[in-house]
């Protein structure tokens, strides 16, 4: 059976002209977003229906396939988006083994099976790497406790005020701690260094659901005091 997919529309990030594109792709409707920048994306968690965010890409050179972390809902389309771009694919090292289970049910604690096992990296993301696509910049900022090589993705260039945080934080709550690598006190620390250093305007684009703003969690997360 073909994977959920569904196009959700784009919104302009800066006056450069970058576009952030919405697929909201997988059994368990897991955000996948592209960065559009200069004809260039950078497709981040492409967790089911690869082949098919490909095609809704097409005419832009995909720079990069990167996930935030490890888990089968963001990375079950990373080799069929691969195989359909030949772009490289960037994931932190401790996740890597995590990532090559993406279709064992068994392996994930939810019981789900994604699309596909993720495809070796091509890239091995660690704290302070940069991720480039037209005019923007992505720093990585390690962010673990959802899982142990959890992160985000912090917006410079023309890409500043936006951040990809993946599982790690929701609007009024994080990312949970109770499956397979989760470590309930990592989580706490990554949250109180990403309240300290990400501004208040930014936009937090999350792995589920909506999207949030830093002083809109810092005034009302529980999780973040």
């Amino acid at each position: 059976m073909a994977s959920p997919f569904y196009d959700a529309g784009s919104f302009a990030v800066s006056d450069a002209g970058d576009v952030v594109r919405v697929f909201v792709v997988g059994p368990v409707q897991t955000n996948c977003y592209a960065y559009v920048s200069a004809d260039e994306a950078l497709v981040v968690d492409p967790g089911g229906a690869g082949a098919r965010v490909a095609a809704a890409l097409s005419g832009k050179k995909v720079v990069c396939a990167v996930a935030t972390h490890g888990h089968g809902d963001h990375v079950g389309g990373v080799a069929a988006l691969v195989s359909a771009t030949d772009a490289p694919f960037a994931l932190a090292a401790a996740d890597v083994e995590i990532a090559r289970h993406a279709s064992d049910p068994s392996w994930s604690g939810s019981g789900i099976a994604y699309d596909d096992d993720a495809p070796a990296p091509s890239r091995l993301l660690s704290e302070g790497d940069v991720l480039e696509v037209g005019t923007a910049r992505f720093r990585v900022m390690e962010t673990p406790g959802h899982t142990p090589g959890g992160i985000c993705l912090v917006g410079e260039g023309s890409a500043e005020g936006i951040v990809f945080v993946g599982d790690t934080l929701f609007p009024g709550s994080c990312g949970r701690t109770d499956l397979a690598g989760g470590d309930p006190e990592a989580m706490r620390r990554s949250l109180v260094r990403m309240g300290r250093e990400i501004s208040p305007q930014t936009v937090l684009l999350c792995g589920h659901g909506l999207a949030t703003t830093m002083a809109e969690e810092l005034a009302s997360n529980p999780f973040m005091r």
